[in-house]
Order: C-alpha cells, then sequence, then structure tokens
C-alpha cells in the first residue's frame, strides 16, 4: 500500500520551509543539500506552497523599513546585520510575525484563497493538512478539488471517501459537494463517501447539516448518519458504528450482522475487478467478522468456513461468491 501523508502541521512546514529558504538565499547549495530540499519540496504540495509564499513575502521586504522589520519581528539587537542577512534570519526565527509585515493581505489572501486537486489509487491512504488547519483524510480512489475563498471552504468530491476533521471558522463555512448534494460545518469531524447510487454521511463529533435537492435536509449530531440517494432526496437521521463505518482508515472492513450483498459492495471498492454474489438466499446470508482491506482475498478465502457458500472464477478473472 501506499500510504503518502503530510507528516507535520502547519507551523512545523513553515518553519521548516523557512529554513530551507534562508539557507538558499545565503547562497548557491551544495549539491547534496540541494538534493535534500528537492525532496523535501517534492513530498507534499503544501511544502512547495509555503516555500513559493516565502518567496513572496522576500519579495515584498525591499519596500519595507528596517526600523519596521525590526519592530515586527521583536529581534534582539540586530542593527549590525546587513540587510538581507536580518530578513534571512527573521524568516527562519519567525516566519509569522515578518508576515505582518511583509504584506499581511498578500499574506491573507493567500491562505484563504488556497486551490488544489487530490485523488489516491486503488489501495492507497492518504492523509493531508490544509492552510486553515482542517485534516483531511483520503481512502483509496478518491478524486476532490480543494477551493477556499475569503467566505467559504469548499470540497468538490468527485469519487471516493474522506474523513474530515474541520478547523472552526464560523466566519468560512466548510461545504462538502457531492453530486447529490452537499454537507455544510463551521468545525467537526465526520465522514463523507461518494457511491454510484448515493452520497453516505456519518457523524463522529460536532454537528453538519446534510442538504439534497429543494428542501430535503438533515442535521446530524455525533453518532448519527444520513445518506442523499441519486435523486437528492436526504434519509432521516439514523444511529451509526461510526468506528466500524470509518476503520478503513486502519486498513480494516467491519461487518456487523451485515447481509452478503453489503459485503460484497463494500469488497468490491478495494479490488481491480467487482465482486459478486449469487442472487437469492446467498446474497441475503449475514456476516459478522473483520478482515483487511488490503488483502481481500483473504476474506474470500475465510469465507467458505464461515458460511455455506463457495468462490468462483470466471474466464474473465473476476470472482462471484455462490451456493456450496
Amino acid at each position: 500500500m501506499n500510504q503518502h501523508a503530510c507528516p507535520c502541521g502547519n507551523e512545523a512546514v513553515r518553519e521548516q520551509a523557512a529554513q530551507w529558504f534562508a539557507r538558499s538565499r545565503d547562497g548557491a547549495l551544495p549539491a547534496d543539500q540541494q538534493a535534500q530540499r528537492d525532496v523535501w519540496l517534492a513530498q507534499h504540495a503544501h511544502h512547495q506552497y509555503e516555500y513559493d509564499l516565502l518567496a513572496r513575502l522576500w519579495e515584498a521586504a525591499d519596500s519595507l523599513p528596517r526600523a519596521r522589520l525590526e519592530a515586527l519581528c521583536q529581534a534582539d539587537p540586530v542593527r549590525q546585520l546587513p540587510r538581507r542577512r536580518f530578513i534571512q534570519q527573521a524568516l527562519a526565527a519567525g516566519v509569522a510575525a515578518a508576515a505582518v509585515g511583509l504584506g499581511w493581505f498578500g499574506w491573507q489572501h493567500h491562505q484563504l484563497n488556497y486551490q488544489d486537486q487530490l485523488h489516491t489509487a486503488l489501495g492507497e491512504r492518504r492523509q493531508l493538512e490544509l492552510p486553515d488547519g482542517s485534516h483531511l483524510e483520503l481512502n483509496g480512489r478518491t478524486q476532490l478539488k480543494v477551493d477556499f475563498s475569503a467566505g467559504q471552504r469548499r470540497i468538490e468530491l468527485a469519487a471516493g471517501e474522506v474523513m474530515f476533521s474541520v478547523a472552526h471558522d464560523s466566519a468560512r463555512p466548510f461545504v462538502v459537494s457531492t453530486v447529490n448534494g452537499h454537507v455544510t460545518v463551521t468545525g467537526t469531524r465526520f465522514d463523507v463517501r461518494l457511491d454510484p447510487a448515493r452520497t453516505q454521511v456519518a457523524v463522529e463529533q460536532g454537528s453538519v447539516r446534510v442538504q439534497g435537492r429543494g428542501d430535503s435536509q438533515a442535521l446530524l449530531s455525533a453518532g448519527l448518519g444520513s445518506q442523499i440517494d441519486a435523486q437528492g432526496q436526504v434519509a432521516a437521521p439514523y444511529a451509526i458504528d461510526a468506528a466500524a463505518l470509518t476503520a478503513w482508515r486502519n486498513g480494516k472492513l467491519v461487518f456487523n450482522d451485515a447481509p452478503l450483498s453489503e459485503v460484497v459492495e463494500e469488497v468490491s471498492r478495494y479490488r481491480e475487478q467487482p465482486l459478486r454474489v449469487a442472487e437469492g438466499k446467498v446474497a441475503a446470508l449475514r456476516l459478522s467478522s473483520t478482515f483487511s482491506s488490503d488483502d481481500t482475498d483473504a476474506l474470500l478465502r475465510a469465507l467458505p468456513s464461515i458460511l455455506p457458500v463457495a468462490i468462483k472464477t470466471h474466464s474473465d478473472g473476476s470472482k462471484e461468491i455462490i451456493s456450496k
């Protein structure tokens, strides 16, 4: 499994970006350090974002009086330092403080207006932190767009599943949109999953508003879920097992008295070819167990010993669960 994640929070990323930027401004980096910097920049889009932001702040610094920079950075005696060297130390010591003096409105614009496109492959899980401090966990085969503005934080989920931990900001609602409807919050923790026929929402902490088409909507608090069908109708809130529904974050598939038809639908999300189940009594059999989402073949090997079924392999390589 390829699990690509941003390993640190906003402040740590900014500090690392400042250190690399200050070293770069001292002169040409040795080849080994330049390679290390380039690897760090390529690790995550947010690394490059913070580094580029410093470059813009650097350009703005030349238009500010030296005394103003010193006051904003609250530095110890630095009058003996050349202007460029002083700014380098200010960047490395306190990027946030320097940002105030290096054009707050420009800094704010880039923090509030942020766009990105993210996707994961089959079997990949990815974690990242957005500029507002919100944290995203992406399941496999997920596609989304991030579009932040001064008035709203919007995510367009085109496929897959995401666990959101949203930083509170009452002035900028956080909206997750799918083809079926959207979910609006100001700060909470919830899961959104887009299936071919519906969007499913599960709330772990806080509360969200689920909006379909027209007046169809539902308010969900912790421990409740809902879904929006293909017609944009929102289901009444229902109790959920949040731990089971979000077990994918730890590479697990948890089934609690689930019909085999639902098990097959879930397992198919983690396979190159979808799994099938024979119609009728076999599809209605129920299963309670936990399996690894990274090895769905293990589930197929174990299933005949748990239920009265057999696994049939077709000529195209696809598999079907049939009656034993």
